[in-house]
């Protein structure tokens, strides 16, 4: 897209990147899915609209190519396309769900890296069974306010995925960590490394870089991005905020020196546009996804 390009036009994609029109045929290196679901929330409502509200703000972000600080162009070392969403059948989670496995998980076999829009937490649940039909057990990066290792609730709750997903054999929890936690979890037995938001702001960002590499080792890495892990001054858009969190810059940070790391898939979740101002909270998703792209970039160039 040149970058006179109108950006207040046509059908909405991910920073405006082509729409892949056949997922199986497409040559993408990387395709962003919506997953536009929030049957599974127990708080305010909303998160459907996330995947639009993401793409929307992402126009902002068009112009600047390379992003600062890089010295590249992430869109021009990869190639990435928008698949759209996956098909949301109105009130049924389990056709839902069986729908996303799907098709995440045909995305994934083809050796394409996925990055999945959403949508409530639960969301994640389906595509950590995805990819780890293709790489098996992963290490679970977490960012969030709170753990989601409930293990009360129903099927489809978005505070008991990754307490399923560990109990499904889907995560490494000895190599999993989870950033931002700042409410309250069972900590005797609880299977996974915790940064709490009030240590992730008293240490800096290498401290923290530090503390998650040491962790995940070389393991293949799921990436999940709870929004609610920033602080609601920096995302008031969510269902479930708590104050005290990461600023975006925290959290971009740390992203940005997880180069190198094999992150086999992100997903970005618990955006509620309709709480939101000013587009805060939908901006902060579409940055994090446009960064991840350039650390993945960042990431082959390296390995290249």
């Amino acid at each position: 897209m040149a970058a006179d390009d109108l950006l207040y036009t046509g059908a909405p994609t991910f920073l405006r990147l082509p729409a892949c029109a056949d997922v199986a045929a497409s040559a993408a290196d990387v395709l962003i899915l919506g997953v536009p679901f929030d049957l599974a929330t127990t708080g305010r409502a909303g998160t459907r609209s996330g995947p639009l509200g993401i793409r929307n703000a992402s126009a902002h972000l068009v112009w600047e190519a390379p992003r600062w600080p890089w010295d590249f162009n992430a869109l021009e070392a990869l190639k990435v396309e928008d698949a759209g969403d996956v098909d949301v059948p109105t009130g049924d989670p389990a056709g839902f769900t069986r729908n996303l496995e799907e098709l995440a998980g045909g995305i994934v076999s083809a050796g394409k890296t996925l990055i999945s829009l959403g949508g409530d937490h639960y969301v994640s649940l389906p595509l950590l069974r995805a990819h780890s039909r293709t790489h098996g057990p992963v290490a679970l990066i977490h960012f969030d306010a709170h753990t989601d290792t409930a293990a009360e609730g129903g099927e489809y709750n978005h505070g008991t995925m990754f307490q399923r997903a560990n109990k499904e054999g889907l995560l490494e929890p000895d190599r999993s960590i989870q950033v931002g936690i700042r409410t309250n979890y069972r900590r005797q037995g609880h299977p996974f490394d915790v940064m709490d938001a009030a240590w992730v702001n008293e240490h800096s960002a290498a401290d923290c870089v530090a503390r998650i590499r040491e962790r995940v080792g070389d393991a293949p890495i799921y990436l999940t991005f709870d929004i609610d892990c920033l602080d609601p001054a920096y995302a008031p858009g969510t269902g479930t905020p708590v104050a005290g969190g990461l600023s975006s810059d925290r959290a971009l940070q740390i992203l940005r020196g997880l180069v190198g790391l094999n992150i086999v898939g992100l997903d970005v979740v618990e955006v509620a546009p309709a709480y939101d101002h000013a587009e805060l909270t939908s901006l902060a998703a579409a940055t994090l996804v446009l960064e991840y792209l350039y650390v993945l970039a960042a990431g082959r160039r390296g390995a290249g």
